[in-house]
């Protein structure tokens, strides 16, 4: 199998104000969020990153995205560096993150044309494009309506579709059911399982262990910044379901009782 993301050492550190310290119940100055993080995976596949809030997930997929720099290591996106050739991983990828906040004051129809453009995306390619994506999501008749006027779910809805403009090979998505009502969570994962039918690589941070089982060929379990298990979801799941062994993982490298 050909290796499209390499990961490689990834470390991360944040320093925290007082106020932080005291949300975070620590005297500690420095937080580890990513510690010397290694894995890869490859192409075609989807790649589940497991783990608790707090666990480094985030920071993880927010590095992969370019969005912030490593302390340490580094990861290659298909022959591209994150480190050194971040505007070629940016071209190769789509970035979906629960935290994503569109400008309300514009309309779905606007901010796909806005973001095809910044792509260079063909204008009929981009039309197609998006009168497929914007009916298969129920967009179309809130083209032309307000960010700031839809619902949280066709919100979650259109920052999917505009992570998608330019048609990404490589697909990264951080909680991509966060916050949505049952009805609109379903409709992401049935997307995410049509991407993964069309060939499409595919890395989702979770901590919804169904989502993981219904859509994963490999899970990658993260704690503390550090990867503590990284296998095919079939092994992982041969001798216990995937939330007992999480748990007992948890158990054994936390050294709690949950």
């Amino acid at each position: 199998m050909e290796e499209l993301l390499t990961v490689s050492g990834l470390s991360k550190t944040f320093h925290l104000s007082k106020k932080q310290q005291k949300l975070e119940k620590t005297t500690e100055k420095v937080k580890v969020a990513v510690d010397d993080l290694s894995f890869c995976t490859y192409r075609g596949e989807v790649f589940g990153l497991l783990g608790p809030n707090g666990a480094g997930k985030t920071t993880t997929l927010r590095m992969l995205a370019t969005l912030i720099k490593p302390d340490k290591g580094d990861a290659l996106i298909d022959g591209s560096s994150i480190v050194t050739d971040p505007n070629g991983v940016r071209k190769k990828i789509g970035f979906l993150t629960s935290e994503l906040k569109l400008e309300e004051f514009f309309t779905p129809n606007y901010l796909f044309d806005f973001f095809s453009e910044l792509y260079g995306v063909d204008q009929a390619e981009r039309d197609e494009r998006k009168r497929i994506l914007f009916q298969k999501f129920g967009v179309d008749e809130f083209a032309e309506v307000k960010v700031a006027n839809l619902s949280t779910g066709m919100k979650q809805k259109v920052s999917l579709i505009i992570s998608l403009v330019h048609d990404p090979q490589i697909i990264i998505f951080d909680e991509p059911t966060n916050g949505l009502d049952v009805i609109t969570a379903k409709v992401v994962t049935d997307f995410l399982q049509e991407l993964k039918a069309e060939g499409k690589t595919i890395i989702v941070s979770t901590h919804i262990f169904s989502l993981i089982e219904k859509i994963c060929d490999r899970v990658g379990i993260i704690i503390n910044g550090k990867m503590v298990l990284c296998d095919t979801l079939s092994h992982v799941t041969a001798e216990m379901p995937l939330e007992d062994k999480f748990f007992e993982i948890y158990r054994e490298t936390a050294g709690e009782i949950v």
